[in-house]
């Protein structure tokens, strides 16, 4: 993190050009030696949850909310692959009741992004690898209050991607998530209806599916899209009993995804609402988040040219 603000510092004075900032679930990409600085705040809050597929609510928690602050970069190695890291500090809270409250750092995400096939037509394909790892300690079988399960990841995605010319886009991308055991601080747990004598707990691996449609042209972007995420088996919350890290987590989103970045300076705004799950909270979130652009090569020539 000190790192990652050093960085920061030093770049503001750079030299900027057009900027197009990217996800990894994207098919946007940084120029070469264009890097992009991003910091977005989120919201995510939910009263009702699935217990097992059983809609219900608890008085005892109230309205559950998480935020976060995700600062973000993003580097152009080639036109055609892109570098991606970002490191998010979470906080949660409750309405009622008496669990505590949970806050830290959370996972340094790192991903690469290859644009492998590019059509005259529009069409194109897309690979991203990367993971993450936890930077802190925090405790991961306190859900719904923990800022994470703490588990180490390595991401697959395949992005399929269609633009035309004046602006209009569809993409549909597809992820698995490999997901190693934590330990937690107890010396028996039980799942999957048995008791199992260790501090290692099992993590089921996890996919996601998504659509979205939109327009994009001239720094402006709007998205509509629909995602789904989804565990690779695991177990189920017990009647009323807390979630824990083992359990088979299911969401179905919708949302909206906005853009607007002329030059090298831009505002995204995000909204999702969850509308189907099983073993989590429906919830709505909303993000807002600004976006820096410095092109290194730029900067460099106007320096020799002086």
């Amino acid at each position: 993190m000190k790192l990652l603000y050093k960085l920061i510092l030093v770049l503001v004075g750079g030299v900027c050009l057009h900027a197009n900032a990217q996800m990894p679930h994207d098919a946007i990409y940084m120029n070469k030696n264009s890097l992009c600085i991003a910091a977005t705040y989120s919201n995510s809050q939910w009263k009702e949850y699935w217990e097992n597929n059983l809609k219900r609510e608890n008085f005892n928690i109230g309205t559950h909310t998480t935020q976060s602050v995700m600062p973000m970069i993003a580097y152009g190695i080639t036109k055609k692959l892109n570098l991606l890291a970002g490191v998010p500090y979470v906080w949660t809270k409750t309405s009622a009741g008496n669990l505590m409250s949970q806050k830290g750092i959370q996972d340094l995400s790192v991903f690469v992004k290859y644009n492998m096939v590019q059509t005259e037509s529009g069409l194109s394909l897309h690979g991203v690898l990367g993971g993450s790892v936890p930077l802190t300690n925090y405790v991961k079988d306190f859900l719904p209050m923990s800022i994470g399960i703490g588990s180490k990841t390595l991401t697959t995605r395949l992005i399929a991607h269609y633009r035309h010319n004046s602006g209009f886009y569809i993409t549909a991308h597809g992820s698995y998530f490999f997901r190693s055991n934590i330990k937690v601080d107890r010396d028996a747990y039980q799942a999957d209806d048995r008791v199992y004598n260790t501090n290692e707990v099992r993590i089921p691996n996890a996919t996601d599916v998504a659509a979205r449609a939109g327009y994009y042209k001239k720094g402006i972007q709007a998205e509509l899209f629909i995602d789904k995420n989804t565990c690779v088996g695991g177990d189920y919350i017990r009647r009323n009993d807390m979630p824990f890290p083992t359990n088979n987590m299911k969401s179905t989103g919708v949302g909206f995804y906005g853009k607007y970045q002329p030059k090298n300076i831009g505002f995204t705004i995000m909204a999702r609402r969850v509308i189907d799950g099983e073993n989590m909270g429906q919830a709505t979130t909303l993000s807002a988040g600004f976006l820096y652009q410095i092109n290194f090569k730029t900067k460099s020539a106007e320096t020799a040219k002086q």
